[in-house]
């Protein structure tokens, strides 16, 4: 057993971090000094309630044996779903911005959504674990192998189907997409029949087009991703913003804090759209940066699942890497216009305590991988 965790990974996440925290520290310069006579409110609430607990908890589930995330993962994730049912309820459900994604109990708030992305990814591990070990006994003839993967598929359509659901209700859907699409990414590695990924990912298109006609402001954000001058000082406006910010940074940045952008110009500018204001701060160069450290990440996090040594490990490790990753590239890519906008923050770098806190034991749970490899 290796007694050190894989120190590149953790380095590439305390560089972003450190990255995050410098420009949040600006943008957070810029607004918190107008709402609350505090210039860094912002940045202090993201250390005190996102950073602090957020290393807390790494550290301990770098501790526990992985056995324990085995044994629990099932309960973990029933949790999970309890705590999004109870947002719908009138005293502790918090909305904001036309969406119900927030507990509030006292001065606290959390959404339950981010913690569903880790506690799905070790539950979906663990039950396709159990169905493939399952489904290679020798004993078991060909007929019954295919009935097994075909009950399989449908209880992962039920799985998927019940968290789209509560997602929907929630007007969730840039959390939903990362799930889905990490959760087709395990299912993949686990070596399941390729069609069923084919009837997914059909099935995920039809998803996708109800979606877009049960709510028309859906439809209007494809129309503007072809065609950002459709509306340039309404539904296009936040696009044309955050391309003005990326492509004012030049090659080098304007400077820590001299963002233009960021006051009042650019929505979300502390958290869906912070790459934009640190692409106008840092310039090209820091993108590019940036984007290496998530390159590092994917690297790392693929080569810790390709050496881990039971297939709980390896789904697990698949899944996070490509949860944090896939985040990371629609954020990058809706700010740069190569994707519609979406709504997703961007790991480690956004504003928001439980996406950092669930990010950060996210890498807690491959470190901890890392070092049993």
């Amino acid at each position: 057993m290796k007694k050190h965790p894989d120190y590149i990974l953790l380095g590439a996440v305390a560089g972003l971090i450190i990255l995050g925290i410098i420009i949040l520290a600006s943008v957070s310069a810029s607004i918190s000094k107008e709402r609350f006579g505090n210039t860094y409110y912002f940045l202090n609430h993201q250390l005190l309630f996102g950073l602090l607990p957020g290393i807390v908890v790494a550290f301990i589930i770098f501790r526990i044996p992985i056995s324990f995330f085995k044994k629990w993962s099932v309960v973990l994730l029933l949790i999970n779903l309890l705590l999004m049912a109870m947002i719908f309820l009138p005293v502790i459900g918090f909305s904001s911005g036309g969406a119900a994604r927030w507990l509030k109990l006292g001065t606290f708030t959390f959404q339950p959504s981010e913690f569903l992305k880790l506690t799905f990814l070790l539950y979906l591990s663990l039950w396709l674990t159990n169905r493939i070990s399952g489904q290679v006994r020798p004993s078991v003839k060909k007929i019954k192998k295919i009935i097994e993967s075909n009950q399989t598929l449908i209880s992962f359509l039920i799985i998927i189907g019940i968290i789209s659901l509560l997602l929907i209700l929630q007007s969730d859907i840039g959390t939903l997409g990362i799930i889905i699409f990490s959760a087709v990414l395990i299912y993949f590695v686990a070596n399941i029949p390729l069609w069923h990924i084919g009837l997914i990912i059909l099935l995920g298109i039809t998803e996708l087009i109800f979606l877009i006609k049960i709510a028309p402001y859906r439809a209007a954000r494809i129309l503007v991703f072809f065609n950002p001058d459709i509306d340039p000082m309404g539904i296009g406006y936040h696009i044309k913003q955050a391309l003005i910010a990326v492509g004012s940074g030049g090659i080098l940045g304007l400077g820590l804090g001299m963002s233009g952008q960021k006051y009042g110009f650019l929505p979300q500018s502390m958290s869906d759209s912070i790459f934009a204001v640190f692409s106008e701060e840092a310039g090209f160069l820091g993108a590019l940066i940036l984007i290496s450290l998530f390159l590092i990440f994917l690297w790392r996090g693929l080569k810790i699942a390709r050496d881990s040594q039971d297939k709980f490990s390896q789904l697990l490790a698949v899944g996070i890497t490509s949860w944090i990753i896939i985040q990371a590239f629609v954020n990058i890519s809706s700010m740069i216009g190569i994707l519609p906008l979406s709504g997703v923050p961007l790991p480690f770098i956004s504003y928001g305590g439980s996406a950092l806190v669930i990010e950060l034991a996210g890498v807690g749970l491959l470190l901890n991988i890392s070092r049993n490899i």
